[in-house]
């Protein structure tokens, strides 16, 4: 996981931010997701 996105996260929950939590978790999935299929393609080393 990124340190950026690691951060915000950390952010998020100690305001108890609802809205932010859901939308960072949603960034990460699809970070997750999409380095997973660039994984399997080939792209990434």
């Amino acid at each position: 996981m990124p340190k950026w996105l690691s951060n915000q996260i950390m952010r998020a929950f100690h305001k108890r931010d609802r809205r932010q939590i859901m939308l960072l978790n949603d960034c990460w999935f699809f970070y997750y997701n999409r380095r997973d299929a660039d994984n399997a393609s080939g792209k990434l080393q």
